[in-house]
């Protein structure tokens, strides 16, 4: 039986800045998955309004909200077991045999989408301030029938810039 599509927003490296185009880039999901660096409480919250939101704690996420966080977080997601880190590097695990279908990460603030060993590594980019020349992105991954596609979504921030006001 075929099921319905399910839909993950994925976003990292906030930092304490919920951009209106990465909101609008997320507002179809089912779900969004932070990969930490959020930078203040109120950014989860903001998301939360869009779907349920479920984060992992960064480097430079501190404070009584940022201790509350895991590290690391397994999140089942339709059909599909996705586990997330801020840092992909500190991954302390075999996400193959630990029969995990998609890593999220953080932290490089590098879009990134690749598939090693039957897992899917996928890297949102920051949805934040901008970091030298890299885009400001989000993610999204669409899972349905045991498919896994994702979609790097880079944010045109600097057309919101440009845009006149109104009067």
């Amino acid at each position: 039986m075929k099921h319905p599509a399910f839909r993950v927003g994925l976003i990292s490296d906030t930092h304490g800045l919920l951009r209106p185009e990465a909101s609008a880039a997320l507002r179809h999901s089912d779900l969004i998955v932070h990969a930490g660096d959020i930078g203040d409480a109120s950014i989860l919250e903001q998301l939360s309004a869009i779907a349920p939101v479920s984060a992992v704690r960064g480097n430079n996420d501190h404070g009584k909200w940022a201790e509350q966080l895991p590290q690391t977080r397994r999140v089942a997601a339709g059909d599909a077991c996705i586990f997330v880190v801020h840092d992909v590097n500190e991954l302390a695990l075999d996400p193959a045999a630990a029969r995990i279908d998609v890593v999220v990460s953080g932290h490089s603030h590098r879009p990134q989408s690749e598939r090693r060993g039957g897992v899917l590594y996928v890297n949102p980019g920051s949805a934040g301030p901008r970091r030298f020349r890299l885009p400001v992105s989000v993610g999204v991954l669409i899972i349905e029938d045991g498919r896994l596609d994702v979609e790097l979504v880079s944010l045109d921030v600097e057309a919101s810039r440009r845009a006149p006001v109104a009067s």
